[in-house]
C-alpha cells in the first residue's frame, strides 16, 4: 500500500482568452482547440532545442473537462509562474519531469514567458486590428499605478 504522491514544482500558466488565427493574424479564435480560454495548464516538458516553441502540458480538455496531456504553441500561453503541484492526475502524468526546486521553476518560468512574448509578437508579423481581443500583454491598456 502506498502512500500519497510526492509533490513536485511545476510551471503553471493560463491560456490565452483569444488567439489570432488566419492570414495576418486578423481573425480570432477563444483558447485553443484542446483547452477553453483562461484554463489553467502544467508544463511538464519543454523543447530546448525547439527554442521552447511547444511545451507539453497537462490540464482540463475543452470537450470532457477530463485531465489530458498534449503539446502546446508556447505562445498560446501566458502568466507563466512556479506552483508546488499536489494533484494526483497532474503527478502521475508528469511522471517525475518536474523542478527539483522552486528556484528552478521560477528560472523556467521567467523564460517561457519571455519565448512566449517574442512568439506571440513575431507569429504572425502584423499588428492586431483596431478591435484586438488577444488580450496577450502588448494589447493591454496600461493602467496609470
Amino acid at each position: 500500500m502506498s502512500g500519497p504522491p510526492e509533490s513536485v514544482w511545476l510551471v503553471a500558466a493560463n491560456v490565452v482568452l483569444w488567439r489570432r488565427y488566419g492570414e495576418l493574424g486578423q481573425e480570432f479564435r477563444p483558447g485553443t482547440k484542446a483547452y477553453r480560454g483562461g484554463a489553467k495548464v502544467y508544463v511538464v516538458d519543454t523543447y530546448p532545442g525547439m527554442g521552447h516553441q511547444q511545451l507539453t502540458t497537462v490540464g482540463h480538455g475543452r470537450h470532457t473537462g477530463h485531465w489530458i496531456t498534449i503539446d502546446t504553441g508556447t505562445r498560446h500561453l501566458h502568466t507563466f509562474r512556479a506552483r508546488l503541484v499536489y494533484v494526483p492526475a497532474v503527478l502521475k502524468r508528469c511522471a517525475g519531469r518536474g523542478s527539483a526546486t522552486r528556484e528552478e521553476a521560477e528560472e523556467l518560468a521567467a523564460l517561457l514567458e519571455r519565448v512566449a512574448r517574442e512568439e506571440r509578437r513575431a507569429h504572425h508579423g502584423a499588428p492586431c486590428p483596431d478591435r484586438c481581443r488577444c488580450r496577450c500583454h502588448e494589447c493591454l491598456p496600461v493602467i496609470p499605478g
